[in-house]
């Protein structure tokens, strides 16, 4: 037998060390590296197990290689392909990250049993009859669902030899562990290890595998960074689990945009899809409120309407506070300071809060004229007129800027029933006929003086 030997890695960023040491030199975190034992050993691999020995790899000139468009696989569900770009590609690793109790293992469970493919679910966390309740709640009815519960990666590759699944979903990469490292299950060797064997699974026979991870307090994905330039895809599933909605993103993907989001509603069947997030993400008034604005933004390819809800008081203590929630607090201070610098607004003795509701957070710079006139319409408590919305962006000059796709935009205010949308009189409209007022505005100044006279 080899010998084993132990090293020294840094659980932050998995730069492995000869010696302890209180800082890492790569991430400079500190108190992070730790001692983990490793097995110096000739490792077998899952390929003679499945198709009867490694296959050599040849150089291909590049001119020969076909440019077909990629098939892609259906998951039966709209948001989850529209975040992936369209499918799940084949031979692809999408890892899947967020809080614990947010939803992950219940969307996937959801979509291994709805599917028409062969699935296999592999759990390290939940016993087969804890799945099976699960699975009772969210789809009764499933035959192409098989559900293996091992932590073992290579007793994982014998059962997929025997099953042979169009995907596999690994809950959670946490958990496993291989033969060929000693170290525990979850440490940084082990991560790395397992995902190098799945990766090398999925490459060569074509099959997609979805893994979960786990997340740090810090909410960045728990293991080495490696873990996420290893694969091809990486989500975020996020949202409050003391409110009902549940976003997806993606924050890598190297099939698609990574600008697309899904957006979920969890029940007590499971989550459901959210085809028009217009309407949950604006609140229902019977009446006028000061302090709120709706602007028109945009996510990958989809448009949203959204509500921007601002409050502006006398600031109580020496020091004025600005707090924004899914807006950038720098930003909120800018566009703070070119209505008191371009408009004449004296904001600098008052409190500014800022609030875009429904839990999301929104970086559209689109949403720009819309803050502006949530504040102003807080600040003289004059309530912005019903059916407005706004879609624009705010120059330090006080101008008004263009934003891209203003079109889409027009068209699902239009769709929600508003009446009026602010833009740029730069913007290039190319609609010719819609059944809502295009308000151009070229400086900030004409629409304060349009909204509030």
């Amino acid at each position: 037998m080899a010998k084993t030997k132990t090293a020294f890695f840094c659980q932050n960023c998995g730069t492995q060390f000869a010696k302890w040491a209180g800082q890492c030199t790569a991430c400079k975190e500190w108190n992070t590296i730790v001692e983990e034992v490793i097995q110096k050993e000739e490792k077998s691999d899952w390929r003679p197990t499945l198709n009867g020995g490694p296959k050599t790899a040849t150089s291909v000139n590049i001119a020969e290689i076909g440019t077909d468009e990629e098939i892609r696989l259906n998951l039966n569900d709209r948001e989850f392909n529209r975040v992936l770009g369209g499918g799940l590609v084949p031979g692809s690793m999408v890892l899947l990250g967020g809080e614990p109790g947010i939803g992950k293992s219940t969307l996937l469970l959801q979509i291994a049993l709805r599917l028409p493919y062969k699935t296999l679910y592999v759990s390290g966390e939940e016993s087969l009859k804890q799945i099976k309740m699960r699975a009772q709640r969210l789809h009764p009815e499933s035959e192409n669902c098989f559900i293996l519960t091992e932590t073992k990666t290579q007793q994982i590759f014998r059962q997929i030899r025997e099953v042979s699944p169009d995907i596999v979903i690994i809950d959670s990469i946490q958990t496993l562990h291989s033969d060929h490292i000693e170290s525990s299950a979850g440490s940084i060797s082990q991560i790395r290890e397992c995902t190098a064997e799945l990766i090398r699974f999925a490459k060569e026979t074509g099959t997609p595998v979805i893994l979960v991870g786990h997340i740090t307090k810090d909410g960045t994905l728990a293991g080495p960074k490696i873990l996420e330039h290893m694969v091809d895809t990486v989500l975020q599933f996020e949202g409050d689990r003391n409110y009902m909605y549940r976003i997806l993103r993606a924050l890598k993907n190297r099939f698609g945009s990574t600008a697309e989001l899904g957006i979920y509603e969890m029940q007590g069947d499971g989550l459901r899809e959210v085809s028009n997030p217009s309407e949950i993400l604006i609140s229902k008034h019977d009446e006028s409120l000061s302090g709120t604005a709706i602007v028109a933004t945009l996510e990958g390819m989809r448009p949203l309407l959204i509500e921007i809800q601002a409050l502006v008081s006398t600031a109580v203590y020496g020091t004025p506070q600005r707090t924004a929630t899914g807006f950038n607090a720098k930003r909120l201070n800018m566009l703070l300071a070119v209505l008191e610098k371009r408009a004449g607004f004296k904001l600098g003795a008052k409190d500014v809060f800022l609030n875009i509701t429904g839990g999301i957070s929104v970086d559209d710079p689109a949403i720009d004229l819309g803050v502006v006139a949530a504040v102003l319409s807080s600040n003289a408590d004059i309530p912005v007129e019903k059916g407005t919305c706004f879609a624009a962006e705010i120059g330090l000059a006080g101008e008004v800027r263009p934003v891209r796709r203003v079109d889409q935009r027009i068209l699902e205010a239009e769709k929600l029933g508003f009446t009026r949308i602010f833009v740029s009189k730069n913007n290039k409209i190319g609609l010719k006929k819609h059944n809502i007022l295009i308000s151009k505005v070229s400086k900030i100044e004409d629409v304060i003086r349009e909204l509030f006279g």
